[in-house]
């Protein structure tokens, strides 16, 4: 079995040195990057499963480096930053980060976090038994290839926005509330306040909408939750 690789993207050597430091007696190997650009230039290069990006680097910042990996590529990434309003955290993962840390931070909650999203990961990149391609509203859902597509053409989301997609679509008519859908797709306990998922679906609406003249797939329950209206 391949070592699991996870990317370490920080101008900060200490701090870089300390993740690695966790992130090793955990069993993972680890590559460092001390700006965007060589971030950028290690996920082309070497099978990474999951990157840990600081946002203010040099050359590249982090939602530019997370924009140039997620043409090519899905794995997950979080977001390690000092900026830590909640617009920063939101911006972070609308340009589509899976989590986001500020700084100071705990390194074992950076570790549980990344086992969390790594087994998420894991977990979605094989299709549900008796699940495989949905096709639902002209769109074509392929969990194997992690690809969306509406009359041929590729609509490219982010992982989370994909796996809140196919969750939905694979129950059209279904009515999940942000709990249920936080719980299923980051694999974590749902907390009160939490907008994580509401910025996820109004993103995921937008594209969608984008590729297919307006269509509105996704309808909001008030007070409920969220259907697929497929």
């Amino acid at each position: 079995m391949k070592p699991i690789t996870i990317l370490i993207a920080d101008d900060d050597a200490e701090i870089a040195d300390l993740i690695e430091l966790y992130l090793a007696k955990e069993g993972y190997r680890c590559l460092k990057a001390m700006d965007g650009e060589a971030a950028v230039e290690a996920v082309m290069k070497y099978p990474v499963d999951l990157a840990v990006l600081d946002i203010m680097m040099p050359k590249l910042d982090g939602h530019e480096v997370t924009r140039q990996i997620r043409v090519k590529h899905h794995i997950p990434i979080i977001f390690l930053s000092a900026k830590g309003s909640d617009l920063d955290k939101i911006t972070g993962l609308v340009s589509g980060a899976d989590d986001y840390m500020t700084k100071p931070f705990n390194p074992m909650e950076l570790v549980a976090r990344v086992n969390a999203q790594l087994r998420r990961s894991f977990q979605f990149s094989r299709p549900a038994e008796g699940k495989g391609i949905v096709e639902a509203g002209g769109l074509v859902i392929n969990p194997e290839e992690r690809s969306v597509l509406f009359n041929g053409n590729l609509i490219e989301l982010t992982p989370k926005e994909f796996d809140i997609l196919y969750l939905l679509a694979g129950n059209p008519k279904k009515v999940f509330s942000s709990e249920n859908i936080f719980q299923q797709v980051w694999g974590e306990d749902y907390y009160e306040g939490n907008n994580t998922v509401m910025v996820h679906i109004r993103t995921l609406r937008k594209k969608l909408g984008d590729a297919m003249n307006n269509s509105k797939l996704i309808k909001t329950l008030w007070g409920v939750g969220y259907t697929f209206n497929g």
